[in-house]
């Protein structure tokens, strides 16, 4: 569980899957953040479109989260690889103290500019709904290739 949670706050993006158009899944890569005050999956993203039409069908989904892997004991080639994956519900949230909160939470994976953050924030954050992911179950796997 705690190599999960550690792979969840430290990449910065996986694949959200939701159920799509006649029944095929419907995956996409997508920047992420976990929050460890309510182990809850943090996404943002804009008022229209497939993905949300999806969602508003069916609010199931898996999400999948792969690092880049490692090479040990000298391998020139194999990696290990460690992913998880969250099965569980999202939540559509249209609030945006809590999307400004969680955006600038999400930004600071990828950059410390707090002045590109407040233009970011100031230019989209209206525009942008959150989604939250509230897992029912997480699982984690390592593969060592060879």
């Amino acid at each position: 569980d705690a190599e999960c949670v550690e792979i969840l706050k430290a990449e910065p993006r996986g694949v959200l899957s939701v159920l799509g158009d006649d029944g095929y899944p419907y995956g996409m890569p997508m920047n992420h953040y976990y929050s460890a005050e309510d182990g809850c999956i943090y996404f943002h993203c804009g008022r229209k479109g497939h993905r949300l039409d999806a969602l508003r069908r069916c609010d199931k989904v898996s999400f999948c989260v792969t690092e880049n892997g490692t090479r040990e004991n000298g391998s020139e080639w194999a990696l290990t690889v460690r992913s998880v994956i969250a099965f569980g519900r999202i939540e559509i949230i249209d609030d945006i103290d809590k999307t400004i909160t969680i955006a600038t939470e999400l930004s600071h994976k990828f950059t410390q500019d707090e002045s590109y953050i407040a233009h970011e924030i100031e230019h989209f954050a209206k525009a942008t709904l959150l989604l939250r992911l509230t897992p029912e179950h997480i699982c984690g796997k390592r593969v060592v290739e060879s």
